[in-house]
């Protein structure tokens, strides 16, 4: 009987020589941990259980598009199991978000009044300020996506980014403590250096302006309280037209001042992704082109002249 030789694979082996599959796999396995690491040194934080991060990022679109028995979905059934995706560590990331946002502006500012650390805090934790902090996390780049939405852009959207950034908070503080150690210092720091000290200069200017009496009120507030101060009328904003397809719309709307006699006068009007964006677009448009009007006496100088 000839001898059997074993099917060994020389340790020698080239890396070319191995499976596809388990190339690919391994792969994989590196670029995660290697854009994982990435993420984790602009966070100041690393991950004691991962998993937590990458829930953190994944879109609800993700695991949706992954249920591909139609015996997981009943015909009316459009959402995912919880835990499957990011919306329940977001709603766990707002209330840690606000708790440290609001330390933070109650040490730093303590001779400010309720309603002025209301207004800071409401500023800080804007959709559109923590949309901006999610791209300066450059969580865009790590969000797990369903294949339409990547499509879409859901990438770039500011509300997907809002909402990442919230439950990116709520994955470090629910590992931090799992681990046994603060997960409330944890995100407050987080918060401390990337959200309020980038904002403190302006927040401080915004306090000086009018002795704090109009500090960090948002645009259409201002409008209305300039408005009802001159008795110039009603005012309203008025959907002028919508534009493009249902995953892209785009609003766009006038600020109007609706006087006696329905007389209408446009400030401003602007668009935007949401009908609140445009509203807050022509409101900061209608404030800088604000004219005082006359009072009748001095209308009445120049007709005589």
């Amino acid at each position: 009987m000839g001898t059997q030789r074993s099917k060994s694979v020389p340790s020698g082996t080239s890396q070319a020589a191995q499976p596809a599959p388990e190339r690919r796999t391994r792969a994989s396995a590196a670029s995660g941990n290697a854009s994982r690491a990435a993420l984790e040194q602009i966070l100041g934080y690393k991950f004691t259980k991962p998993g937590l991060l990458k829930l953190a990022l994944t879109h609800r679109s993700h695991p949706y598009e992954a249920r591909t028995d139609p015996a997981d979905i009943a015909a009316h059934e459009t959402k995912n199991a919880p835990g499957t995706d990011n919306e329940q560590l977001e709603f766990v990331g707002d209330a840690v978000l606000g708790l440290a946002v609001t330390e933070l502006l109650y040490q730093r500012f303590p001779d400010r009044s309720e309603g002025e650390l209301t207004r800071m805090r409401a500023s800080l934790v804007s959709r559109q300020r923590m949309a901006k902090l999610g791209g300066e996390l450059g969580l865009d780049e790590h969000l797990l996506v369903g294949r339409s939405a990547e499509q879409n852009g859901a990438r770039r959207k500011p509300a997907l980014l809002a909402n990442a950034a919230e439950a990116v908070m709520a994955a470090i503080y629910l590992d931090a403590n799992a681990a046994g150690k603060d997960g409330f210092r944890e995100v407050r720091r987080l918060v401390e250096q990337n959200l309020v000290k980038p904002e403190l200069a302006s927040m401080e200017a915004a306090l000086k302006r009018d002795g704090g009496r109009g500090a960090l009120r948002d645009a259409k507030t201002l409008l209305q309280e300039r408005v009802q101060a001159h008795g110039a009328g009603r005012l309203r904003y008025a959907d002028t037209e919508q534009t493009g397809p249902a995953h892209q719309r785009r609003f766009k709307v006038e600020a109007r001042i609706e006087g006696p006699g329905d007389a209408i006068s446009i400030l401003a009007s602007a668009e935007g992704a949401s009908k609140k964006e445009a509203q807050q677009k022509a409101a900061e448009l209608a404030l800088k082109h604000w004219k005082e009007p006359q009072d009748s006496e001095s209308k009445q100088s120049e007709d005589a002249a």
